[in-house]
């Protein structure tokens, strides 16, 4: 039997390549051939759409799957996914890490959709596009989209009336744009700007250009302002631009007719419970004998309850997932996965806590803020934390215990970053609270706030899952012990994310550091005040964004040396005081414990369809960097008959 169907693949393969070659596509064999894929046959013989050699760039990227332990993998097949949002969508972006340079698989800078790029003092970046690359309607691209973007988009007041995004200043400088040919721009900042690149890599890329061929014909600089604003009256937006954003969401990906660079094309409009993605027919990546990727033809998603994900999952309905499955599922995934023709992994995390408590330095309440900003109490909090209980009770002893800080695996690592005041030690987190003068107590052993109120520490919650609940319930058993009382209180995302923010919420609980793996050339800016979605100052972190507009100015001494820390990183100074700024800001972070990390490197599950191949066995499920399973390529991900 297996010799008959080995055959047979055999003369189906000779029978392709046979009429690829009629249809005028290379036939594999020597250097530069290519191999006509067969979702693709009928259009290139019907003539609409030329052969593939004729797709691609002059020089395709070229992705050697030996060399990263992979098999070359055959072209066909359908890949369903659950998401639990319409929204989701947006991840077909984010796995399918088409980028103009992209992180490998060791996390290092690379191009892709650029030919090359060249780097001088960390302020002039020479972007080159590779010759003969296309948008997925077969136009192609070129400097010309870097400058309708540039020009049209970033720098039209209607389109984006704050102009280009922060990313793209320095000090508050954008940079000088150049067009040198058809293919090569640059950019040129007065100071480094050391975010540019890993902004293009990102999960969520950085988008500078835009297919401005099909994007011409909704902006008023090249169509009739008129007629655009009757399609804005029709489609019930405010102005010609909303029509024009409307189009233009590449990250989004909900628009069917928006050209792309990504392996599949989203072809189907919402609102819809099921997304038909189709593959890109100018995609411009190869494999090492000349198969156009990616290997799968279609990818379907599927919306779902996501609190029916776990179950759907584990009766076969997914051929990869791992977003909405939590540690908790896989017992239950591992226990369904021989009936249901799946095999279930246990990914690596790298953020620097997979759940954390963070206290509101900017809270409203003037009692509490003065207790959240006096170290000694986010210290005793800490103390008060039995985290090798939560691990072993919840997590079977597989994740690791400790502050919200880097992970073993980056080679700025120091033991003292995760155990400072993480210990349990209620009798030190006592003396620590009886010190500040909270040693006032009321019948029930609780401790008495400076006004009289009890001590009771409402933390809000996204209550997305149970597992937060879970650890909660653990925390709030031992801060009893040393007479602080905790309440949890779940709120819809966005609702928490907005009390956070205008200070009424004390305290939250998320996820720690996004990278748990840094090395000393990425960014420090997580450590420091720099960002309004920083739960524990998002007031200073707003002030950082708006340039001070808005929020309020750091002011407690430690957070200062942080963000004056982050600056002086941020100027490109050598690398050995790179790695110095790096050290200096975990010390200070692990010493002023302003966000009470609990534990991390906690298992991701990943469920994958037995016939699935390329995807790792091991790997590290992260956002940023990495883009979840953006790094290892799903493009060359191919099923086995």
């Amino acid at each position: 039997m297996i010799f008959v169907r080995s055959r047979f693949r055999v003369l189906k393969r000779v029978a392709l390549i046979g009429l690829a070659a009629l249809l005028g596509a290379p036939v594999p064999g020597s250097a530069g051939d290519y191999v006509e894929t067969p979702y693709l046959l009928d259009a290139v013989a019907a003539g609409a759409l030329p052969p593939v050699a004729r797709r691609l760039p002059e020089r395709p990227s070229v992705v050697e799957a030996k060399q990263e332990g992979d098999a070359i993998g055959r072209h066909g097949g359908e890949l369903r996914m659950l998401m639990g949002r319409e929204k989701d969508v947006r991840m077909l972006v984010v796995y399918g890490y088409a980028r103009l340079v992209a992180y490998d698989r060791d996390f290092e800078l690379v191009p892709d959709l650029l030919q090359s790029y060249e780097v001088e003092g960390g302020r002039i970046f020479t972007l080159r596009l590779r010759r003969g690359l296309r948008w997925s309607d077969g136009h192609p691209v070129s400097t010309e989209d870097f400058r309708y973007f540039w020009e049209d988009i970033a720098g039209n007041e209607t389109l984006a009336p704050f102009g280009p995004s922060r990313v793209l200043r320095v000090k508050g400088r954008p940079p000088r744009f150049e067009v040198l040919d058809e293919y090569t721009v640059r950019y040129t900042w007065d100071e480094p700007n050391p975010f540019f690149l890993p902004a293009l890599a990102r999960a969520r890329p950085e988008p500078i250009l835009a297919p401005a061929h099909y994007l011409r014909r909704f902006h008023a600089r090249y169509s009739d302002e008129a007629e655009l604003e009757e399609i804005a009256e029709e489609e019930g937006r405010r102005n010609w631009g909303a029509v024009h954003i409307n189009r233009f969401r590449p990250y989004k990906n909900t628009n069917p007719e928006l050209p792309t660079l990504q392996p599949w094309i989203n072809t189907t409009r919402a609102p819809s419970q099921r997304y038909v993605f189709e593959r890109n027919p100018f995609y411009h990546r190869v494999d090492e004998e000349g198969r156009q990727l990616p290997y799968i033809d279609r990818v379907i998603v599927n919306i779902a309850d996501a609190k029916l994900i776990p179950a759907k999952a584990g009766a076969g309905e997914s051929d990869l997932q791992a977003r909405h499955l939590a540690f908790g599922d896989y017992p239950f995934l591992k226990q369904a996965e021989e009936r249901s023709g799946y095999r279930v992994s246990l990914w690596d995390t790298t953020k620097g806590a997979h759940v954390a408590l963070l206290p509101n330095l900017n809270v409203q309440d003037p009692v509490w803020r003065n207790l959240v900003r006096d170290v000694r109490f986010r210290r005793a909090l800490s103390l008060a934390i039995d985290r090798e209980e939560i691990n072993y009770v919840i997590y079977y002893g597989l994740a690791s215990g400790g502050n919200d800080s880097i992970l073993p695996g980056s080679a700025l690592y120091r033991p003292r970053y995760r155990n400072r005041w993480a210990d349990y030690d209620l009798a030190e987190a006592a003396a620590l609270l009886d010190e500040m003068g909270l040693d006032r107590r009321d019948s029930d052993g609780i401790r008495l706030l400076p006004d009289g109120r009890r001590m009771e520490i409402i933390v809000e919650t996204a209550g997305e899952d149970s597992e937060q609940t879970d650890v909660l319930e653990l925390v709030e058993t031992t801060w009893a012990e040393v007479g602080v009382k905790m309440y949890t209180k779940p709120l819809q995302r966005e609702v928490l994310r907005n009390r956070v923010f205008s200070g009424l919420t004390l305290m939250s609980v998320w996820s720690g550091l996004e990278n748990g793996v840094p090395g000393a050339d990425m960014s420090p800016r997580e450590l420091a005040p720099t960002s309004q979605i920083q739960l524990q100052w998002p007031k200073w972190g707003q002030y950082v964004e708006s340039g001070g507009e808005v929020g309020e100015p750091v002011d407690l001494p430690h957070a200062q040396r942080l963000a004056a820390l982050n600056e002086e990183w941020e100027a490109g100074p050598a690398r050995a005081r790179r790695e110095a700024i790096w050290h200096e800001m975990l010390g200070i972070r692990a010493d002023q414990v302003y966000t009470l990390g609990i534990v991390a490197a906690v298992p991701q599950p990943v469920v994958v369809n037995r016939r699935l191949r390329n995807v790792p066995e091991r790997g590290a499920y992260n956002w940023e960097p990495g883009a979840y399973f953006g790094v290892y390529r799903p493009d060359t991900f191919w099923f086995d008959d």
